[in-house]
């Protein structure tokens, strides 16, 4: 079994134990995990051990007839870490950070963790921070919000780590229409102010990625899964410029000396090569997914651009342009 597959059942273990003041059975600490688990107690006294491993001292104790696990007293929240003043304070600027995740498990278990962190400061350190906001802020940018899709990504997460297929709706952007989908859901990716589900979609017949707001409903299945041993995630997404996939090409641009101080200084991508070329501009060359996002990016530069190659998505820009000057 995969590591992160393990890792995923345990941080469920230890979870169910947090919650539990009276120690739980193995039965109870199986319930709602992969079959695996269910089929084979070793499988979950090995989980155990582990979390013992890792620093969760763990009690057995005998209640009419079986045996239950808890954590010992006093330890059921993670080992007091040594914060000092100011790191506290930074932990409680953050978190502005975490807002587009809400609605999310992730997102409530850091919520948490940072009211805290909040609560370990004295008045005056809040005083503090709050003089501290007007000095630095932290501005999002375009996200996207799942407050109203938390039971979809709560059902996902679960399929996720119980490696079980999920039936879906989804309102696809390319189709127009809400279709219907049995998926083995790999992963979900945070990425461009948006969440993303990564899975082998049965309809298409490949990996797709699928927008968590277009999901309309979630339904689990008994169903297993196994990601293929050849997926490899980071290779899913390499090409893409933010998140939409396509054919992969090597482009050649040049910014125009007022756009490339600009340009050259953020990674749009890690394939990126910038070399300055007289006159104060810059050449960049880039292999990316060829998508109507590339189109855009490009676009958003205006005049400040240059497709150099290729051909083909020097002419798609081109058309673009006359579209948008075209609009009354």
């Amino acid at each position: 079994m995969p590591r992160n597959d393990q890792a995923i059942r345990q941080l469920i273990v230890l979870k169910k134990l947090e919650s539990s003041r009276h120690g739980l059975t193995l039965e109870q600490l199986a319930d709602g995990l992969d079959s695996s688990a269910t089929r084979h107690p070793r499988t979950l006294r090995r989980d155990l051990d582990a979390i013992e491993s890792a620093g969760y001292p763990l009690l057995t104790e005998r209640v009419d007839g079986r045996t239950r696990w808890k954590l010992l007293d006093g330890v059921r929240q993670a080992p007091a870490l040594r914060l000092s003043p100011t790191e506290l304070m930074a932990l409680t600027l953050s978190r502005r950070l975490i807002a587009p995740l809400e609605g999310t498990a992730l997102h409530a278990s850091l919520q948490s963790a940072l009211t805290k962190a909040s609560a370990a400061l004295p008045p005056e350190g809040l005083v503090l921070v709050q003089q501290l906001e007007g000095t630095f802020s932290v501005g999002l940018g375009p996200h996207k919000r799942y407050k109203r899709h938390r039971e979809v990504v709560e059902r996902v997460t679960q399929a996720i780590a119980e490696k079980k297929r999920i039936q879906m709706r989804y309102d696809s952007a390319a189709r127009g229409r809400v279709t219907r989908r049995e998926v083995d859901p790999y992963r979900l990716w945070y990425a461009s102010g948006g969440l993303y589900l990564i899975g082998y979609c049965h309809l298409r017949k490949e990996p797709c990625m699928f927008a968590v707001e277009r999901i309309k409903s979630v339904t689990p299945t008994d169903r297993p899964y196994q990601i293929p041993l050849h997926f490899d995630f980071e290779a899913f997404v390499e090409d893409s410029l933010t998140v939409m996939r396509g054919p992969r090409i090597e482009v050649e641009l040049i910014f125009e000396k007022g756009t490339a101080a600009w340009a050259k200084d953020r990674v749009w991508h890690p394939s990126q090569q910038l070399i300055r070329v007289p006159g104060g501009k810059l050449r960049m060359t880039i292999t990316i997914a060829d998508s109507r996002e590339l189109v855009g990016w490009i676009l958003s530069f205006g005049s400040g651009v240059r497709v150099v190659r290729p051909d083909s998505l020097r002419t798609v820009v081109k058309q673009e342009a006359e579209k948008i000057c075209a609009i009354r």
